[in-house]
């Protein structure tokens, strides 16, 4: 049994990239453990059969293993943290799980669709789009109300949508140059330059058996050989 909880993520999951980024915010230690879609860890698949990323093993054993339940743990282990991120009231709880649930269950599906059109070929690339633009202008008519989801300030509904809106202008970046949405720009940039998604950013090795513990937040490492070298003990010079 650890003593401390362990997270099995895949970098560019936007869900495990939620997951990580509330972490890094709570300030909680925990060990991250990179993993690959075709090779997955048995431990892993122990404490989550389903399969999918993040899954966060507690020191208990205990397994929480969908992306907003994680969240919303790590946000609470922190006071400050928790009341400068999460809702203070059941109105604006409503809120963030309303945003939430939109974006997992409904601009995720468009999201997919739209990155990966060949596979779908029932309807254009632009078709998908489209679908996901009558989201993202919700998003951008809040934004310029507020300047954020829920209220007038950063909240875990940001930190949740966040890298779903990011992947879906990312597949094409010359339409979203163009787009008419200044105010999910200036939001994308100031997410995109923060310190904690440049932390969960960093490019890691694959976990195996036997590395040593290679936490969410590891300020003093930066490159692949860096985490590496730490994972098997081994004094990287910089």
């Amino acid at each position: 049994m650890k003593n401390h909880p362990v997270l099995y993520s895949y970098r560019r999951c936007p869900y495990a990239m939620r997951a990580r980024m509330a972490i890094v915010c709570s300030g909680v230690q925990v060990e991250q453990r990179e993993i690959v879609f075709w090779d997955k860890p048995e431990p892993m698949l122990q404490a989550s059969p389903k399969g999918t990323v993040p899954v966060l093993v507690l020191p208990d054993n205990s397994v929480i293993d969908e992306s907003r339940d994680i969240m919303f743990w790590a946000l609470q282990q922190n006071k400050q943290v928790a009341e400068e991120l999460l809702p203070a009231s059941n109105e604006l709880q409503e809120q963030v799980n309303a945003w939430i649930d939109r974006n997992d269950n409904e601009f995720k599906e468009w999201l997919d669709k739209y990155k990966y059109a060949d596979r779908f070929p029932e309807n254009t690339q632009q078709y998908y789009r489209q679908q996901g633009e009558s989201f993202l202008k919700e998003v951008e008519e809040t934004l310029g109300n507020r300047g954020y989801l829920v209220e007038d300030k950063l909240s875990v509904a940001d930190m949740a949508l966040f890298p779903f809106i990011r992947q879906f202008v990312n597949v094409d970046k010359s339409w979203f140059a163009e787009a008419d949405c200044p105010q999910i720009k200036n939001w994308l940039s100031q997410r995109l330059e923060s310190p904690v998604f440049k932390a969960v950013m960093k490019n890691r090795p694959v976990w195996q058996e036997g590395h040593l513990p290679l936490w969410v937040d590891e300020p003093s490492l930066s490159t692949k050989n860096e985490f590496t070298a730490k994972s098997l003990g081994i004094n990287y010079g910089k």
